[in-house]
């Protein structure tokens, strides 16, 4: 089977990394191997001033890893180039049944926004097709899609599995 891509899409503040962080832990205690992207819209660096990998990296290292007994670690400098579809950033990423994107709000993947109506911000499945959901924390009228709860996490993980057509253990409903 291959790799399902699913996307969590919201404005800044509404919580995508928290759901995130509680959907994870849910997803795997079903049977799937997940993986995470996250998009980031500013400047940001994974390695601190002063390390070995850092001083690589500046002193014109294409690509730095780091390699440890329990993790590794591959940095990759654009130098000016384009940064990468979200295509080819997924083909350096290890096959599993699902990859989680956060961020990427404009690729063309299936997405559950993640809204907050107190936070004033406009409904992005307005403007986006590829919005298959809304998990919010109180009532979106007018909303055509389906409304999961955003505290609901078990509900979430059922529509997920079944919208990505993943074969997970559904939870055990009374």
């Amino acid at each position: 089977m291959a790799m399902r891509i699913f996307g969590l899409a919201g404005w800044s503040g509404s919580g995508k990394t928290t759901l995130m962080v509680k959907l994870l832990p849910e997803l795997v205690g079903r049977g799937l191997r997940v993986s995470t992207m996250k998009h980031a819209h500013h400047d940001f660096d994974v390695d601190q001033k002063g390390k070995d990998s850092y001083e690589h990296r500046q002193a014109g290292a294409t690509e730095v890893m780091v390699a440890s007994a329990r993790r590794w670690a591959l940095m990759h400098e654009l130098r000016g180039a384009a940064e990468p579809a979200l295509e080819e950033l997924m083909k350096n990423m290890s096959p599993v049944d699902l990859l989680i994107v956060e961020g990427f709000k404009a690729h063309a993947h299936d997405k559950l926004e993640v809204h907050r109506p107190a936070l004033g911000k406009p409904l992005l499945c307005r403007d986006d097709t590829r919005v298959v959901a809304i998990a919010s924390d109180a009532a979106v009228p007018g909303l055509s899609l389906p409304r999961l709860d955003l505290n609901d996490i078990p509900a979430i993980a059922d529509f997920v599995i079944a919208h990505c057509g993943l074969k997970g253990r559904a939870r055990w409903r009374n």
